[in-house]
């Protein structure tokens, strides 16, 4: 009864009203306010500071000054192994595996279409149809940078509206094509393993999605949005493996999308295995 509650209640919030409430509260500047609000959360998701670069919680100017904080330079070692696909995020992976007949499979039954989840153009899914995807849920007491898999060049960012649910997993299992119906960043890249998207997917309360080339992603209105890097008019952006891509200020979750036959996904990654920014997600195919 309390998971049925917990989804009716989603469908019937205001949810763009509710995160803007939320966003506000995060860029308050008022040290009674958000110091409280800092050391309560830090304190309540058992927050790690030990390797944040500042370890002061009264430092931060907003909580999401904090939410976003950086690490110590080292505290996310790279993964040396030639090739190595690194996981673009700390947390949990959600769901990996093969994309099938052109869905990526949700949680307890449920899927949703590649084409959606990057914005509806066929040409745009077409390279990833029959390939790999990983989902990697950030919670609340993760680091909240997003970052890049492999070197790359940024093709195309699309801005894709929608709903704000919450992405975790009792969501998941019960809210049908979640991540396909929420709002979301898709991020296209060339890389030595062909197309590779890196998708940041918007979440319940999450004021906001940023890029490292674009900044605060927050369109005049809310409608489809694409941006191509791949013309003379714009300077190629290079993105080395391990460069921060984007962030999230509150969490959510990081979809990476491979073409057919490109990676093999770590052995014992499995749906609920916890995972650091870093860390070998996937070995290339040969």
């Amino acid at each position: 009864m309390k998971q049925r509650l917990f989804i009716l209640s989603q469908y019937l919030l205001p949810h763009h009203l509710l995160s803007r409430l939320i966003g506000f509260a995060a860029e308050c500047r008022a040290a009674w306010f958000k110091d409280r609000l800092i050391g309560w959360f830090a304190k309540q998701y058992q927050v790690n500071m030990s390797e944040a670069q500042v370890e002061d919680l009264t430092a931060y100017e907003h909580f999401n000054a904090f939410f976003t904080r950086a690490l110590k330079d080292g505290a996310r070692p790279l993964d040396e192994a030639p090739g190595a696909i690194l996981c673009p995020a700390d947390g949990a992976v959600s769901q990996l595996g093969p994309i099938e007949q052109g869905r990526i499979f949700q949680a307890k039954g449920h899927s949703y279409s590649v084409l959606e989840l990057l914005g509806g153009d066929a040409e745009r899914a077409a390279p990833f149809m029959g390939g790999d995807f990983a989902t990697i849920y950030l919670s609340p007491k993760d680091y909240h940078r997003v970052h890049m898999p492999l070197g790359g060049t940024l093709k195309e960012m699309v801005y894709v509206p929608g709903r704000l649910f919450s992405v975790n997993q009792t969501t998941a299992e019960n809210v049908p094509e979640l991540f396909a119906r929420n709002e979301r960043v898709v991020c296209l890249f060339d890389t030595e393993r062909g197309p590779m998207a890196v998708v940041l997917v918007g979440a319940m309360i999450v004021a906001s999605i940023e890029t490292v080339w674009a900044g605060l992603i927050t369109p005049p209105k809310r409608e489809l949005k694409t941006t191509r890097y791949d013309d003379a008019a714009r300077a190629a952006i290079e993105l080395v493996k391990g460069g921060e891509l984007g962030r999230f200020k509150l969490g959510s979750t990081a979809i990476v999308l491979f073409g057919p036959q490109q990676v093999q996904w770590a052995e014992g990654l499995v749906a609920g295995s916890p995972v650091r920014m870093g860390q070998a997600l996937a070995q290339p195919r040969s």
